[in-house]
């Protein structure tokens, strides 16, 4: 049985929208998104969901992650029928999104456990995908296209004296100092609306016109640098194409000016190098009020058609 996936709450007997939080480590999958044979975040949780509704459940998620980026603060949605969400509670006297969070931990212990070919052994994956919350939506919600800006982080330790073995799976280790008041006279230049074709990898019939609200680098008071990454979307690669080229300039070896100049080329070729993946954090997703949510919606379905863009 399949939902439709425009499917919003409804008080007479209709569908219910869950939205649910999700946190997760994504050193060991392949991404976000279901591949054949690969393990990766949706199918995992994808699986789990139908062992406990005994169908398949389809989830919408705000922002599509790559292979080894992790989240603390992912969105997504999926649609129930009444019956299935109250159901969850098994009969007894507790939230069922509180009922939801429970059972999934364990069915998901089951579902990575058992993953056949699966890249770590189970006891390095306990733990690697946690259900923060599920509640019932407002009306309008969509977890992809209700979004009013996606925020992520990304660590880089510029000193061998840095180099921290315990958080090595979650920083870079960048072998050459970076000037972090130059990086950020390089980020100011690209904020606004514009095209970020050169740093994006472009899908067919999709926009790469982004509102960069925020790029900034700031040295901790452990002196890590922190990268704070914030658009109302990314399109594919389009943080990683960021933060590499500004680790160009953080270095010395481009001016400035290479990040606008690059953009305002509107060129995607050898020169555009992808930062690794593993520091790469998707922190927050910010929605408006229930009353604005279906506004939202509809001015983003207007922009964006791909489903692949977050």
């Amino acid at each position: 049985m399949h939902l439709n996936s425009s499917a919003v709450p409804d008080q007479d007997g209709g569908f219910l929208r869950v939205r649910m939080d999700v946190a997760y480590d994504g050193g060991p999958f392949s991404g976000w998104a279901v591949q054949p044979g690969r393990l990766t975040v949706q199918g995992a949780l994808e699986e789990a969901l139908a062992i406990m509704i005994r169908r398949q459940v389809r989830l919408t998620v705000a922002g599509r992650t790559d292979a080894g980026v992790h989240a603390r603060g992912q969105v997504v949605h999926f649609d129930l029928e009444p019956g299935e969400w109250h159901g969850l509670a098994r009969g007894q006297q507790v939230d069922p999104g509180l009922a939801l969070v429970r059972r999934l931990r364990g069915v998901l212990a089951k579902v990575l456990g058992g993953r056949v070919g699966a890249p770590v052994p189970y006891r390095d994956l306990a733990g690697a995908i946690e259900v923060r919350r599920a509640v019932i939506a407002p009306v309008g919600f969509d977890a992809r296209f209700s979004a009013l800006w996606r925020r992520y982080s990304y660590r880089i330790a510029d000193d061998a004296e840095l180099w921290d073995p315990l958080s090595r799976n979650t920083t870079l280790w960048h072998k050459h100092a970076l000037g972090v008041d130059l990086l950020n006279e390089a980020a100011a230049k690209v904020l606004g609306i514009g095209d970020f074709l050169a740093f994006c990898k472009p899908r067919e019939g999709a926009t790469t016109i982004r509102e960069l609200q925020k790029f900034e680098f700031n040295r901790g008071p452990d002196g890590v640098v922190v990268v704070t990454v914030q658009a109302d979307a990314f399109c594919h690669n389009m943080v990683r194409s960021l933060i590499g080229a500004s680790l160009m300039v953080g270095s010395g070896e481009q001016p400035a000016e290479w990040l606008r100049n690059r953009m305002l080329a509107k060129v995607r070729d050898s020169k555009t190098k992808l930062a690794p993946p593993h520091p790469l954090v998707l922190e927050e997703v910010l929605y408006p009020d229930g009353g604005e949510l279906l506004r939202r919606t509809e001015q983003t379905r207007a922009k964006r058609s791909d489903p692949d863009e977050g």
